[in-house]
């Protein structure tokens, strides 16, 4: 029906003369009708005035979800093609807030700043029920003054929800009545989380904020204490027996869940056997079961700065889907024959019982291959060897992804170190070396292995994809980086991501190489799963998909399921069967593409709360850094340890500097003093707003012509 409705020859009907153009018989108008309520509900379609029925943006209007802004105006972002983003004004909100899914009736005209502005008609589905934001106590009444200050509207909390907290705690806060007439929504507390002060507080308000589970239900629990930690002898029998195959883990040094091992063999001169071998999660985690329930409703496994939210329970993810060494253990394994020209001549994918040599971490395994550590060789004598073919291996398969065309944005990474009671103590650098991308390259070439399989079946699967840029985007893009004296080759609806690469690397050792990096990132599309094959742009591969970390991502734990049942199968599925798949995997691959989301803004901003932290502490302090974006409202500088911070226009009082848009530079007016993206600078730390995640600076010297960069 919404297709038909998007026919270009389609007129809005009455209800009536819709029941004729679908052949709807008179007796099921009572079901029919209820089926347009609720796609009106949720705005797939909707009702004029006049009664007749449409798809809204046929309709002059649009269905999205609102993103607020604290001062009380907000932004719908738009599936339209002329339309990229709706500006709503504080105004036209009625009643709306951060997060709902709204219906939006659209107006055409467009300014330099906004490219549509629109007024919100309706709330179709509020998006937030429960607030997390502290308590502010008076004499009859209080408020929540939420954390997400998207959330502009401070809730109301009636007199008798006043005993419940102490003034200036964080508390959770559920939405009882929501707002009209610009009142503010009504709530009553629902969660005391504590005193804002303590380490744990804060964190746990993230948490809750982003309502990630933290504990497992009492089933799962039951469930998992009955799962054996053992492997029975029936089991052993119908898999390919990898035992004796020398395999190793390389981790990081404080990984507990070990699901993935690595083997490799040099068959000729001209050939690798590597064997890619990943714990078989699916045989212990049931479809249906409260285990695979509750591991669907996370999704994911997130990684916040002090814990980790598993998608499974730790006896599971730490006991025996863990690739422990010298214990046997259940694996999908992909065993690959590759050319040195990085080509994949020959797989096998299948159920395998193996055995670890050895638990190897980044480190040692780099300073083997790197370093030529003598006395880590000789403590791995067995392995050393397999490290070296690696390594060689790993310079093939980078090499081919490269010439193709892959896209690999390199931003350098920090580590929050915090002391046992959660407070920060240290930031230091995380290096992405040898050993790290010898694991990065054997899993891309795996997962691209699999998805190319399960193509070539035309199988119901599990995509991993990231689609072709936004041509208005990158349109955008190529004229800020003309400013920097950089142009993009190629038609704009169909730029190769070799054009990008290439593009990378000119900029790699410039000063604006990273504020390029983040703005070219900007650019793209986020990747996300789904079960249509519409290829990875980023990795400039036809077929890519998740399927190497089945106890952290839910879509490879299906994937897992899917080529379980394709082995095991005595015959194909029928179409209707085919069908029913597909859609149970669209749903799977829609919400953990939500939850990846939604994990990824818990993870920073709990890492951007530890870093406030650490900087409060270190006011008065001097440090260099470089411009990484210049506003008209101030320059960001990001500082050698990886924090960022603000020095505001307001404060710079030594001159008035005027704003270029298009080169992104400040210039003094009297002075001739520029400030332009990759400058050096000393500054000073005046201020840290830990609420709001934010460090104020002011410059101490310009260092532009002082540090080498």
């Amino acid at each position: 029906m919404i297709e038909y409705m998007k026919e270009s020859v389609y007129k809005p009907l009455l209800l009536v003369e819709l029941m004729e153009a679908m052949d709807i018989d008179w007796n099921q108008k009572k079901i029919f009708t209820n089926i347009l309520n609720e796609m009106e509900k949720d705005g797939q379609i909707m009702k004029s005035r006049s009664g007749r029925y449409g798809v809204p943006e046929k309709m002059g209007f649009m269905t999205g979800v609102l993103v607020g802004h604290w001062k009380g105006y907000g932004f719908v972002d738009s599936d339209r093609t002329e339309i990229n983003s709706v500006y709503i004004p504080s105004n036209m909100m009625n009643g709306a807030l951060h997060q709902d899914l709204v219906l939006v009736k659209v107006n055409q005209t467009s300014s330099e700043a906004f490219k549509a502005e629109g007024e919100i008609v309706r709330v179709l589905k509020r998006g937030i029920t429960e607030v997390v934001g502290t308590f502010q106590k008076s004499k009859n009444h209080g408020f929540c003054v939420p954390d997400d200050h998207r959330f502009h509207a401070d809730i109301f909390l009636p007199g008798k929800q006043n005993s419940k907290a102490p003034n200036g705690h964080k508390i959770v806060c559920k939405i009882t009545s929501w707002p009209e007439n610009r009142r503010n929504p009504e709530g009553k507390i629902v969660e005391v989380l504590g005193d804002p002060n303590s380490p744990d507080t804060d964190l746990r308000a993230i948490i809750k904020k982003h309502h990630l589970p933290e504990s497992f239900s009492k089933k799962t629990v039951k469930e998992t204490k009955m799962i054996s930690q053992e492997i029975g002898k029936e089991e052993i029998k119908h898999r390919k027996d990898l035992r004796d195959t020398l395999m190793v883990t390389i981790d990081g040094l404080d990984a507990k869940d070990l699901d993935d091992a690595v083997s490799i063999e040099k068959i000729d001169s001209d050939t690798f056997q590597l064997g890619v071998h990943i714990a078989d999660v699916a045989h212990y985690v049931k479809k249906g079961t409260e285990l695979d329930k509750d591991a669907f409703k996370r999704a994911t496994s997130v990684y916040l700065v002090d814990r980790v939210l598993p998608m499974l329970p730790h006896q599971l993810s730490n006991g025996i889907c863990s690739l422990n060494p010298n214990e046997d253990r259940l694996a999908l394994s992909v065993i690959m024959k590759i050319n040195t020209s990085g080509i994949v001549e020959d797989y096998e994918i299948a159920e395998t019982i193996i055995r670890t040599d050895a638990r190897m971490t980044y480190d040692d395994v780099s300073d083997m291959v790197e370093n030529h550590d003598e006395t880590l060789i000789a403590k791995y004598k067995a392995l050393s060897d397999s490290f070296f073919k690696m390594k060689e291996l790993c310079q093939a398969l980078r090499k081919k992804r490269e010439e193709r065309g892959a896209i690999d944005f390199d931003f350098p990474e920090s580590k929050v170190i915090l002391d046992n009671t959660g407070y920060p103590i240290d930031i230091i650098p995380e290096e992405r070396r040898i050993a790290n991308r010898m694991i990065e390259e054997f899993m891309l070439v795996c997962n691209e292995t699999v998805a190319e399989h399960f193509y070539w079946l035309k199988n119901p699967f599990v995509y991993r994809v990231h689609e072709e840029p936004d041509s208005e985007k990158l349109l955008k893009f190529k004229e800020f980086i003309y400013h920097f004296g950089y142009t993009l080759k190629g038609q704009f609806n169909s730029i190769h991501p070799k054009t990008l690469q290439l593009l990378l690397k000119e900029v790699e050792e410039k000063k604006e190489g990273k504020m390029i990096n983040a703005m070219m990132l900007r650019s793209l599309k986020k990747a996300r799963y789904t079960t249509k094959p519409l290829g990875h742009y980023g990795l400039a591969a036809e077929h890519y998909c998740h399927f190497t970390s089945p106890i952290r991502r839910y879509p490879d734990l299906a994937i897992h399921r899917i080529i379980k049942e394709h082995i095991q199968a005595s015959s194909d599925l029928d179409q209707s069967a085919q069908d029913k798949m597909t859609v149970k995997l669209e749903e799977i691959s829609k919400y953990a593409s939500e939850m990846e989301r939604k994990a990824e803004e818990a993870e920073r901003e709990s890492k951007d709360l530890k870093k406030a932290l650490f900087m409060k502490e270190r006011i008065g302090c001097h440090y260099n850094g470089f411009i990484s974006s210049v506003t008209s409202f101030g320059i960001f500088i990001e500082l050698e340890n990886s924090v960022e911070g603000l020095t505001r226009l307001s404060d710079m009082d030594d001159d008035y500097y005027r704003f270029d848009q298009k080169q992104l530079k400040l210039t003094g007016e009297k002075t001739k003093k520029t400030y332009s993206i990759g400058d050096y600078l000393m500054v000073k730390i005046e201020d840290v707003d830990v609420k709001r995640r934010e460090i104020h600076l002011s410059i101490v010297d310009d260092l532009k012509n002082d540090l080498s960069h």
